[in-house]
Order: structure tokens, then C-alpha cells, then sequence
């Protein structure tokens, strides 16, 4: 006990440093969210990072996994940007998609790639035409030759070492992408945009934490896209294949586990406090006796066993198993968070969950369009049904995501609005930390002084606007300065630039505050850093009731915000109120 006491508090005094030792109160912060962790490999996270608050597994119900395909199952025809009971004729433009990416090789090879496909609608007779391109974590523009339906392309950063590899490949290959082996997928994730003229394009996004699955970070499988909206982990899969099958298409994917890691309670002050709630997604029992638990961040493997409980998950059922009695050595689940798998027997039987730091629990919440999202819950809820998502003080009010560009009258640029919910005005740097806030998905890092008054906004456009936009409209003087004139916005409302870009299809956007930071060799920065959760979402152009917010001049608003955004229920279409 006197070992637990340690990893937990003295590992929290080191964690933490001139922050209170292991308290989630923030002065800041009047309605003192929990506390959550995330760690990136420097000091700027990739656009597309999945894994906390994300949507979930490939266990959860999906039109592109059904119980039937199992482990045979290949890739599903549906186009990941539209929605799956919409069929595409074949006169209607072309519709691209993802289909399989390499994106971290086994044995330390350098080799990465990317498979795409014509989803729906006609073929292209010349790809340039099309102005088909890759954009987001890799750049590429296709040559003028044609592509039909039932063609699978791989474009890749090393063509030499893709042959080398793959000596029966047959199908056309593509690159190098722009910058070549220099230019690598982030192994923490990241999103491809696949680009074509017209509303054709998807955003396929990937990554190596809960939930994705482990076999395709670095050991030697891909990820195959399953079906569903392609910007979400519980659209893919790890290939059935060792190093994946490019160029073919429909192939197999591993069955991930039907039992998940539902929620999860930390110890508290060295106490037998944790525990692990497991839920049985599938049709039939499963027994967990003999699985094992991963905690990585301890580097330790438990042996689930029988015992005090039975280990006998019914259909639809759950079992919660705690420290001590259910497994074959003590299980420590640290207040500063980290990742968790679940393993059964089988190759690739796999459920994973990113757990936040703090001291409430946190879980997986099942969404209205089959999908999950992962985060801290508002309560604990042992052997029973989820509470929602726990929100924080700050939170996404507007997002302005895809444009109307040919309308003078309509906002020809993207943006997106924060609000502070709270009584308290709200420093947006850590002094403690020396870091500020990020908003995940949009390259966005507030500086040292700014600062988000108790219920005020704060606006976000992009540093730089869309060249084509800019002609369009004559507007040659882009900034802060042209936005707040031109839209008669208050000076009360900050106006804020930020260097990426929002996805017009599917993208994980939040809203995170640093909170600790550790010492790490691997991070470009030399530290991790963990961060609370206080909003997020994944908005999509699939949502049906929110068409008009897809390129026909409305924005994304907020109507619901007691849990985080990932619900369409918690959104409006309507014409956009920049800064008011």
C-alpha cells in the first residue's frame, strides 16, 4: 500500500509542481470542471487528435459493421460524406473516400500511404479536372488521368520502398506526396482531406490512442475504413493482413471486442478506491475470466480472474470489477489519467479507452447515431447506464465550418465562437504550466496574456483567408480589424486568428486548458503535457437535420450546453451571428 500511496501522490507532487498537490480546484474556473489529461509530442497538437471525448469503438452499433461481416467484412460502399440510407446514382458528381492507410509501419520503416477510392457517383475521366488533391496531414495533387469506380489508388511518401514491400502490387501507384519521406503521418494522429471540385470531399482522420486500435500503430497492420463517417474511430479497423492490402479493396478487417471499458474510477488518496465497469455490447455472454487489462502509462498487465464477482458479462449486461479481488495483482489507476486496454483471446479482440486525469470517473457515452465519445462523466454510475459528459466553463458556441462563397450577402470565411459560461473572468494561460490553451482540431494556442471575461466571447478566424474567397469578394485588407468594421462587432468581443483550418465534412474540435506537465525525451518540447477537457465536439455535415450549416450560408449554434457538444440535438442551423 505504501507503493500505491507513492506512484500516486509523489508521482502527482512531481507531476504537478507549483500546482496544489493532486487538487482539480482552478481559481479560475467557478464551476471547477474536471480535471482531464492529454499528452502530445511537442508543443503543438495534431489537428485531428481522437482520443479523449472522441467518438469510440468499432463495437458500437455502425452501418458499415454489422454483426454479420465479422472479421470478413470489407470495406462498406457508402461514401463516408453522406449519409448511409442516401444512395449515390451513378450520374451524380463523384464522391471520394478513404479506404486503408499506413500510417505507422512496423519494424521502424519509413514507409506510409494512403488508399482512396471513388465512394458514389460518376467516374472521373481526368483527376485534375476534378482538381483532385490530399490536404490536412499530407499534400498531393493527382495527375491528369482517369479514375473509375472500383479502382482502389494508393499514393504514397517512398514509391521505391512501397515496390520493395509490396512486390505483388498491381494497381496504380501514386507519389511521392509533397516533401517525401521527409514528411511524415503524426503517429499521435492527424486527418486527411481528400479535395475534389465540388462537394465531393471526405475527412479521414486516424490516430494511436484509445480508441483507435493498437495493432496498427507500428505493428504492422492498417487501419481499413469500416464504414460510417470517416472522421471517426469507430469507422475503422485494424487489417485482417499483415501490412494490409492496398490496391485491392474490400478487405478484412480484425473483429475488436464485443465487451468495452465502459467506466473507470481512480483511486483516491492511495485508497482501494478503482475500479472498472465493463459492458457487453454484443447478442450473447461473454466470459472475461483469464482477459487482460493494460495500463501503459504503468507499463503493467493484469490478469482479470474469477472471484468476487462473476466475470460472466450477460448481453447488454455489465460487470464492475474492483482493485483487489478481480485481479491476479493490484490494479492502480492513477488521478493523472492515461490509456487502458481490454484484451481477450483472440487476435485484435481489442476495447480501449483514454482515461482523463482527476477524480471522478470517466467512461464512454453511447451517442444517436451509433457512435460513441469518451470522456469525464458528470456522475458515477457503477453496473448501470452512463451519465452524460461532464462540461467546463468554457464552450463552443458558433461554428461557421463551410461557407457559402458565391452569395455577398452571406459570411464567405469560417469561424468559430467561445463563450465563458462562468462568473469568472478566465486567464487562457497557465502560469503554473507556462502553456496555453489550445483549441484541438483548428492548430489553435492562446498567448500569455490572454485572457476570456466572466460570460464573454471570443472570435475565431483564420490567420489567412482562402485566396479564391479573397478575389471573389475583393477583400484585401483580411484581419481583425476588417472583420470587426465590416460586421459591426462589439469591442467587448475579442477577435482571434488561428492557422488551421475547418474541416467542410467531419472534425474533432476542443476547447482544453493545460494543467500539468511532465518531463519527456520523445516530445519535441521536453515535456507532456495534460490537459481538462472543457468542451468538444465532432460536428458533421452527416447530420440530417443541420443541412443548411453545409455550404448553403448557415452556421452550427449552440442550444444544449449541460454535456459536450457531440449530440446534433445540441446544435441549431441558422444564419450566423458573428460575435453578437
Amino acid at each position: 500500500m505504501n507503493m500505491k500511496k507513492w506512484l500516486l501522490t509523489g508521482a502527482c507532487i512531481a507531476m504537478l509542481g507549483a500546482l496544489s498537490a493532486c487538487s482539480n480546484e482552478d481559481s479560475s474556473n467557478s464551476v471547477s470542471p474536471e480535471i482531464s489529461s492529454d499528452s502530445q509530442s511537442g508543443d503543438t497538437a495534431s489537428s485531428g487528435d481522437p482520443q479523449p471525448s472522441s467518438a469510440g469503438d468499432p463495437t458500437s452499433a455502425d452501418p458499415g459493421n454489422s454483426s454479420e461481416k465479422g472479421s470478413s467484412g470489407g470495406k462498406d460502399p457508402t461514401p463516408a460524406s453522406s449519409s448511409s440510407d442516401e444512395p449515390i446514382p451513378d450520374t451524380a458528381p463523384p464522391q471520394m473516400g478513404c479506404s486503408e492507410i499506413m500510417y505507422n509501419a512496423a519494424g521502424g520503416s519509413e514507409l506510409e500511404w494512403i488508399e482512396i477510392y471513388i465512394a458514389g457517383g460518376m467516374d472521373i475521366d481526368n483527376m485534375q479536372n476534378y482538381l483532385l488533391h490530399l490536404s490536412g496531414a499530407v499534400d498531393y495533387t493527382f495527375p491528369g488521368e482517369p479514375l473509375k469506380k472500383g479502382e482502389y489508388i494508393v499514393v504514397t511518401n517512398d514509391p521505391t520502398t512501397f515496390k520493395e514491400t509490396y512486390p505483388t502490387f498491381a494497381g496504380r501507384l501514386f507519389g511521392p506526396w509533397d516533401g517525401g519521406t521527409t514528411v511524415k503521418l503524426a503517429n499521435e494522429g492527424d486527418v486527411v482531406n481528400v479535395k475534389i471540385d465540388g462537394e465531393g470531399d471526405v475527412s479521414c482522420a486516424f490516430g494511436n490512442e484509445p480508441p483507435w486500435p493498437s495493432l496498427a500503430d507500428g505493428k504492422g497492420r492498417t487501419l481499413v475504413y469500416v464504414g460510417g463517417n470517416a472522421a471517426q474511430p469507430n469507422s475503422w479497423a485494424a487489417s485482417k493482413l499483415d501490412k494490409g492490402n492496398p490496391g485491392v479493396g474490400n478487405d478484412e478487417w480484425v473483429t475488436p471486442a464485443a465487451v468495452r471499458i465502459n467506466e473507470i474510477m481512480p483511486n483516491i488518496a492511495g485508497d482501494d478506491t478503482a475500479w472498472i465497469e465493463l459492458y457487453n455490447t454484443g447478442d450473447q455472454e461473454v466470459d472475461v475470466a483469464g482477459w487482460t487489462i493494460e495500463v501503459k502509462r504503468r507499463k503493467q498487465t493484469l490478469t482479470i480472474k474469477s472471484g468476487a464477482v462473476s466475470t460472466v458479462i450477460p448481453a447488454k449486461g455489465y460487470v464492475v470489477l474492483n482493485a483487489v479481488d478481480n485481479f491476479d495483482e493490484e490494479l492502480v489507476v492513477s488521478q493523472q489519467g492515461g490509456e487502458f486496454y481490454l484484451r481477450g483471446s483472440l487476435e485484435g479482440e481489442e476495447s480501449s479507452i483514454w482515461v482523463p486525469a482527476g477524480t471522478g470517473t470517466s467512461g464512454v457515452i453511447d451517442l444517436s447515431d451509433g457512435s460513441t465519445a469518451q470522456g469525464p462523466l458528470a456522475s458515477a454510475t457503477p453496473g448501470a447506464k452512463n451519465s452524460a459528459l461532464k462540461m467546463g466553463s468554457v464552450y463552443i458556441n458558433e461554428i461557421h465550418y463551410h461557407p457559402k462563397d458565391s452569395d455577398p450577402g452571406e459570411i464567405p470565411f469560417e469561424f468559430m465562437e467561445l463563450v465563458n459560461g462562468s462568473d469568472n473572468d478566465i486567464p487562457l494561460y497557465s502560469t503554473n504550466v507556462q502553456k496555453g490553451w489550445k483549441i484541438e482540431g483548428i492548430n489553435m494556442e492562446f498567448g500569455s496574456t490572454a485572457v476570456l471575461p466572466a460570460h464573454g466571447m471570443i472570435v475565431l478566424i483564420p490567420e489567412e483567408l482562402d485566396m479564391t474567397v479573397a478575389a471573389t469578394f475583393g477583400i484585401t485588407n483580411w484581419g481583425p480589424d476588417f472583420v470587426r468594421s465590416t460586421y459591426s462587432i462589439p469591442e467587448s468581443v475579442q477577435i482571434m486568428t488561428y492557422s488551421g483550418k475547418l474541416s467542410n465534412r467531419s472534425e474533432t474540435i476542443a476547447v482544453k486548458e493545460p494543467y500539468a506537465k511532465a518531463d519527456s525525451k520523445s516530445a519535441q518540447s521536453g515535456y507532456v503535457y495534460f490537459y481538462i477537457w472543457h468542451d468538444a465536439t465532432l460536428y458533421s455535415d452527416k447530420w440530417p437535420d443541420l443541412k443548411e450549416a453545409d455550404g448553403l450560408g448557415y452556421s452550427l449554434q449552440r442550444v444544449d450546453t449541460k454535456t459536450m457538444g457531440y449530440e446534433a440535438s445540441a446544435w441549431k442551423a441558422d444564419v450566423p451571428t458573428l460575435g453578437k
